[in-house]
């Protein structure tokens, strides 16, 4: 998978557990496609502010997912429930597993 869709995806897990100029920044930077350049001007700093840490938000993702491994789990769920040959099981599964 390529890592700029990785980390989104871990984004999506983890993101509530980064402060609101991690987001912010990563947002930007990967939502919203501006460049370094675009990020530094909007929140008046240097571009080489917004890249250490836009890679700082990175490791603290890859970390989180290392420690956590909520997609990992998660991806090899999905990958058991679809060899499942019976419709309405996979469908009681998924049931089961959105129950929270």
């Amino acid at each position: 998978m390529e890592n700029r869709n990785y980390l989104i995806i871990l984004y999506d897990y983890y993101g509530e557990l980064l402060d609101e100029d991690d987001k912010s920044y990563f947002e930007d930077y990967y939502f919203d496609n501006l460049s370094l350049a675009e990020v530094a001007s909007n929140n008046n700093i240097s571009r080489n502010a917004v890249h250490k840490h836009i890679k700082k938000v990175e490791e603290k993702l890859l970390f989180y997912e290392d420690k956590l491994k909520l997609y990992s789990k998660d991806k090899k769920i999905k990958e058991k429930i679809d060899k499942i040959n019976n419709k309405s099981l996979q469908d009681l599964i998924i049931d089961l597993l959105n129950l929270k």
